[in-house]
């Protein structure tokens, strides 16, 4: 019986290992594979020319990726600081509301459930020059009209600005579900011996949470590195290369400029790069933890 149990389960999983194989493997070994070549598009088909390493070479040269490379690491850290610093508010606050904590949660929701392309009119509108809302506001404390997407200084912030208006609520649903799950007899003895909101706060909700904290704060730094609607709608890279990201520039590479060869190269160093990334940050938050306790 245990072994027709243990072949049942291997049987089971088939299907779904199918599948990831297929939707995930597959193209990675494509891309790998594609990035050793240079692939043309003529006489109505690809013509694949192998070139070795030439693309990898050639990828440091490459006026768009490093500035994107190096534009969304800085993302990546700003972004989901920031997220994870107001998610945990926002999430602390609503933790302690008696009633009404749907509607809370509903409103906090919005951001991530309007399409992009609604995202991006919005803070087109609301970023634009001569009648913006944020001009409109500077303009009552004598502060002239700011070029906030045109401008290479504050282009880059205002992505930023966008990125944690976006992802804050799905990291205050994350928290709020750690929050929630925390045993309450840990708080009650607490006040018992009178401890204060803001002790109870750093020395009994912030160690509980550090797992659900760690996990979020992965997910979030993981999908960080992909984004590319607020690029596209906004900036579109510009101006200059001042916020240029990985994703906009492998977009670039494989639709605008037809290059398929160099674009795979671009995302399988991406990967690697990512995945270098999580280890080095999973590393740290493990020895930190580990410290604390």
């Amino acid at each position: 019986m245990h072994t027709k149990d243990r072949s049942w389960k291997i049987l089971s999983l088939i299907p779904i290992i199918t599948v990831l194989v297929i939707l995930t493997l597959v193209p990675l070994v494509n891309i790998f594979y594609n990035s050793f070549f240079d692939i043309r598009w003529d006489d109505g088909k690809y013509n694949y020319t192998f070139i070795g390493l030439e693309n990898y070479i050639e990828l440091p040269n490459n006026k768009f990726y490093l500035p994107g490379l190096k534009n969304t690491i800085k993302l990546s850290i700003f972004a989901v600081f920031f997220q994870m610093l107001f998610g945990f508010l926002i999430a602390l606050g609503i933790s302690k509301i008696k009633k009404g904590k749907g509607f809370f949660i509903s409103l906090f929701l919005l951001p991530i459930l309007l399409p992009p392309i609604v995202i991006g009119s919005i803070w087109r509108l609301m970023y634009g020059f001569d009648f913006g809302i944020f001009n409109y506001l500077l303009s009552f404390f004598g502060v002239y009209p700011l070029d906030w997407l045109g401008s290479s200084s504050l282009a880059f912030t205002s992505i930023v600005i966008v990125d944690i208006w976006h992802w804050t609520p799905f990291v205050v649903l994350l928290l709020l579900a750690g929050l929630e799950s925390l045993p309450t007899d840990v708080y009650e003895a607490a006040r018992v011996d009178g401890t204060s909101v803001w002790n109870e706060i750093i020395y009994i909700t912030i160690p509980l949470m550090i797992p659900t904290i760690i996990v979020t704060m992965v997910f979030r730094f993981i999908l960080s590195f992909k984004v590319f609607d607020e690029i596209y709608l906004l900036t579109q890279g510009g101006p200059g290369t001042s916020t240029e990201v990985i994703s906009f520039s492998i977009y670039e590479t494989f639709f605008e400029s037809d290059n398929m060869g160099l674009g795979s190269v671009m995302s399988v160093v991406s990967l690697f790069v990512v995945s270098l990334l999580i280890i080095v940050v999973l590393n740290v938050i493990r020895r930190v933890n580990k410290y604390a306790n």
